[in-house]
């Protein structure tokens, strides 16, 4: 359906495509708002927006130039629209590094990059698209948010509390014991806190998942036998 063709004046379509991009971006922002991640609402509407009327930069912005000069400039509108695309890739980095180790922060991150291909997509006139997508992308976040894909037994998710000396721990053979016994760590909290003869201690706080308390029992003791772990619990629901 071309929509579009319905309007003739520039004004019109522009505040029309504005309108309805940030109307989409803020249905996929409203999601992740209420669940409670640092690029909600406005964030993505703002991409959205903004993909938009960059897209329509490169469709209106230039006809007069372009016009004056049509034997000597070659002008694609595709060329902006990629520098959005390459572009997003930071503003959705810096939710992954917000959520520190949380992988919910990716989900955050991917919905930003196609929430601004949709504000592209509003801005080119394909509303149709647009709209097939924002309700695939709503869809997909809200229904298959508590779906696990893994094979077995019902898995578990409880947090996993562990203190260790600040001097000498070492994070990364703390992950590895995990991954080792296939436990799978959905976030991570840090607090820096001074006990134990005031040596300066560290308290990470992991949201794992696993599938039955014998892989469990074997991290915690495993965990305790690292020199630099003073103390492992974890708070079973």
């Amino acid at each position: 359906m071309e929509w579009a063709g319905i309007i003739d004046n520039e004004l019109v379509i522009m505040a029309t495509r504005l309108l309805v991009a940030a109307l989409l971006g803020g249905m996929i922002g409203f999601e992740r708002e209420i669940s409670h991640h640092s690029a909600g609402f406005r964030t993505h509407m703002l991409v959205s927006v903004g993909s938009c009327l960059v897209m329509l930069l490169a469709f209106f912005g230039f006809q007069d130039y372009l016009a004056a000069n049509t034997e000597v400039v070659r002008y694609d509108p595709s060329r902006l629209a990629s520098y959005v695309i390459s572009g997003i890739g930071f503003l959705g980095a810096g939710t992954i590094l917000v959520q520190g180790y949380s992988v919910r922060g990716l989900t955050t991150a991917a919905s930003i990059w196609v929430v601004a291909g949709i504000g592209l997509t509003v801005g080119a006139g394909m509303f149709d698209a647009a709209l097939l997508a924002t309700i695939i992308v709503i869809l997909s976040l809200f229904l298959l948010r508590k779906v696990s894909f893994r094979k077995g037994t019902h898995l578990k998710k409880n947090t996993l509390t562990i203190l260790v000396n600040e001097e000498n721990s070492r994070l990364n053979e703390m992950v590895q014991i995990l991954e080792a016994n296939h436990i799978s760590t959905h976030s991570m909290k840090t607090d820096k806190q001074n006990i134990y003869n005031e040596n300066p201690m560290i308290e990470y706080r992991l949201l794992v998942e696993y599938k039955n308390e014998n892989e469990i029992n074997a991290v915690l003791d495993e965990l305790h036998r690292l020199p630099f772990v003073k103390q492992v619990l974890i708070e079973k629901e």
